[in-house]
């Protein structure tokens, strides 16, 4: 109903409210769901963050609570091959029996786990000491290494700290200029184009790079278009320009960074007519993209997944780090560099423990004081933990091979559709001896099985989710999970119970006496560790309460102590290195990982639509969304149709050295004509990651999502 009336409520019918966030992308938008009977709605809330907004994606959120292909009973693989109904009992066991065998014969390391950024921060470190402690296993990773690992490892090396959004997002509506590169939240995160509806409002201009004229660069007062892969030159050419036109503030320069001589020599060579004719974007446009950053009070400069998801990703972000660094934009009340993280807690996701190299507190798992440290939470010895693990794609790619693990655990992913070299995934994960997923549909990974758990959805457990600015939120539970699915926590609480003789000795402390597993099934128990295993690290949330998210609008960290401020805005003061002082670094452009040649003449880029998440197996399932966007397609433009003989709709394949995508063609004269496009969100034959290359970035293990070279022919 577009007027606001609501339809009467049923004498006698039990009306239940809960204030939670939406369960899509990082901004983490506020909603309350309302429970009338068996029906349940969507109703914005005003926060910070989405200022009262949702976009088609978190409206129509609740429709999957009682989908009809929701799972309700676990799934075991029968020996004619079939998925079939089966007790929690069976499945468990069969897990638990599977996991035994395939470590008494190859070794801990040979059972893997797999997680997802859209995992609660409960979640995300139980899942953690589960790998660690309950396995012994040093093979965990999950899919936010795609998401923002080039832009983390970035941020650590240059500031001593990771937080996508060192500041509130509603600086960016008090912001004179902010540049986006590689940024689509039109389409990805569509509440947060009203901070930059505010920042226009204000008269401020707002710069994007992107190499598709996107819902977001039309409403830019500058579209920079550049070759995908050519991000680095340009950042480097934009410093070029400020140090030339003495557009730097030397002050802050000296002052409060270091490095600075060997990066200002790199970029002397970077001359803007060069990076013009490599990366196709106008001199005039560099140079007056500098001159609107240096010459305001408030600038912000913000990297995503276009820029970052490169074989080059850590430094390409590195280079706009320099730029902003350079212009003293970094700890400067309304300015500053932040990353825009995807996945629901893609943020608090990586912060706990789920990632191959890390433990909670976004500790280093290699960090002998740091082992020490969440050893002694876990009661553990910290000679008992594994050392680090590998990236999610080596970690796929090894898997069933003489080396790899032959068994992976997964919860909150579908990399069957997500993972780069789709195929080669799929292979891999067909190959093993136990494959398990958590889920609440029959996801394309799942198909793939050999045990299927149902699991509760956002709407039906309590925990905290981390957003794209460090602020640590509550979700809250509306109702129970349907008879038969049980939660994420509940699964490894069992798991571990059924393990134990297989695992070391430990004792979990709690308010109720020790616990002989350590794996309780409450989250806020979970939450309680968390704190204490956080406490001190980088990502400290020691002093975050429930009871204090409860009485705010959530609390960002590093917040050490329950009764000190919290920290919404990092590096005014100083930046968490060892000096104090921010670290420029040099770093210089190389092409693409496969340059385009003449079989593989076009280059081919990924990207999201408006009414599609990450692998779709939610969106896809909601008819409102279906409609809006009902398949897959090939973005391309006139001049090249015309070239190859295409029409509008009609079916085109494009193939790479690793795979093909088959989809209708999409004319569109705002994408670059040596270019093509496709989103990422379907399977089979539509699927983008088919084609996608899977160069790796060398510090992050970032996948080059973003271009391979590829040949467009009629299908």
């Amino acid at each position: 109903m577009t007027d606001g009336a609501r339809p009467a409520t049923p004498a006698g019918t039990t009306t239940r409210d809960a204030a939670t966030h939406c369960p899509y992308c990082a901004l983490q938008c506020a909603m309350t769901l309302r429970q009338r009977g068996q029906r349940v709605e969507v109703l914005p809330r005003q926060f910070p963050t989405n200022l009262g907004g949702l976009c088609q994606k978190g409206w129509t959120a609740a429709e999957l609570l009682d989908h009809p292909e929701r799972l309700t009973t676990p799934l075991l693989r029968d020996t004619d091959g079939q998925l079939r109904p089966a007790d929690w009992d069976a499945a468990l066991d069969r897990v638990a029996e599977g996991i035994r065998d395939v470590a008494d014969r190859h070794g801990r390391d040979a059972v893997a786990v797999f997680g997802g950024g859209g995992l609660t921060n409960e979640k995300a470190y139980a899942l953690g000491k589960f790998a660690r402690v309950a396995l012994g296993t040093r093979h965990i990773d999950y899919n936010g290494r795609w998401c923002m690992s080039s832009a983390a490892a970035a941020g650590l090396r240059a500031f001593g700290v990771d937080r996508g959004l060192p500041f509130p997002v509603a600086d960016l509506g008090r912001a004179q200029t902010v540049l986006m590169v590689g940024a689509n939240p039109a389409e990805t995160m569509p509440p947060l184009m009203r901070h930059l509806t505010e920042q226009r409002r204000r008269g401020g201009r707002l710069i994007v790079v992107d190499p598709r004229l996107t819902a977001t660069a039309r409403q830019a007062d500058l579209h920079l278009q550049p070759l995908p892969g050519t991000d680095l030159a340009m950042a480097n050419a934009l410093l070029h320009i400020a140090l030339t036109e003495g557009l730097l503030d030397r002050a802050y320069v000296a002052e409060r960074t270091t490095g600075f001589d060997e990066v200002r020599r790199t970029v002397a060579g970077y001359w803007p007519a060069e990076v013009e004719r490599l990366s196709g974007v106008p001199v005039a446009d560099l140079e007056a993209t500098v001159r609107a950053l240096a010459g305001v009070d408030r600038a912000v400069i913000v990297t995503a997944r276009g820029a970052e998801q490169h074989a080059k990703g850590v430094d390409t972000v590195t280079a706009y780090i320099n730029l902003a660094l350079a212009l003293g934009l970094p700890g400067r009340p309304g300015s500053g560099y932040g990353c825009l993280t995807g996945q629901g807690n893609g943020q608090g996701g990586r912060e706990h423990g789920q990632k191959a190299d890390q433990l909670p507190g976004y500790r280093r798992i290699d960090d002998p004081v740091a082992r020490a440290h969440v050893a002694g939470v876990w009661g553990v010895d910290p000679d008992s933990l594994p050392g680090p693990g590998v990236p999610a794609y080596q970690l796929l790619d090894s898997l069933g091979t003489a080396t790899g693990p032959k068994a992976m655990l997964v919860f909150g992913s579908n990399p069957v559709v997500s993972a780069p070299r789709a195929a080669r995934i799929t292979s891999r994960l067909r190959d093993l001896d136990l494959l398990v997923v958590a889920d609440f549909v029959r996801s394309e990974t799942a198909e793939l099985a050999d045990v299927v758990l149902p699991v509760a959805q956002w709407a039906e457990e309590d925990g905290t989710m981390t957003n794209l600015e460090g602020r640590v939120l509550r979700r809250r539970a509306l109702r129970e999970p349907p008879p038969g699915v049980r939660t994420d926590l509940d699964i490894l609480a069992t798991l571990a119970t059924r393990l134990q003789g297989r695992a070391p000795s430990y004792r979990f402390p709690d308010s109720r006496g020790p616990r002989q597993t350590g794996f309780p099934t409450e989250p806020r128990e979970w939450f309680e560790e968390l704190r204490r295993a956080s406490a001190g690290g980088p990502a400290d949330y020691a002093g975050v309460s429930w009871e204090r998210i409860e009485a705010d609008t959530g609390v960002f960290w590093p917040c050490p102590d329950p009764d000190g401020p919290d920290s919404p805005r990092l590096f005014a003061d100083g930046f968490p290195t060892p000096d104090g002082r921010a670290r420029f670094r040099a770093v210089t452009h190389r092409p693409a990982a496969e340059p385009v040649c003449a079989e593989y003449p076009l280059h081919f880029t990924t990207g999201r639509v408006l009414a599609q998440y990450q692998s779709g197996a939610q969106t896809r399932r909601v008819e409102a969304l279906r409609r809006a966007a009902p398949g897959g397609f090939v973005e391309l433009h006139p001049d090249l149709a015309d070239r190859l003989g295409v029409t509008e709709g009609q079916p085109v394949r494009v193939v790479s050295r690793r795979g093909e995508l088959c989809a209708p063609a999409r004319l569109s004269p705002t994408i670059r004509p040596d270019t093509v496009f496709a989103p990422f969100h379907w399977p089979g034959a539509a699927r983008a990651n088919s084609v996608t290359n899977d160069a790796l970035d060398p510090v992050s293990g970032m996948p080059e999502f973003k271009i391979c070279a590829v040949r467009l022919e009629p299908a």
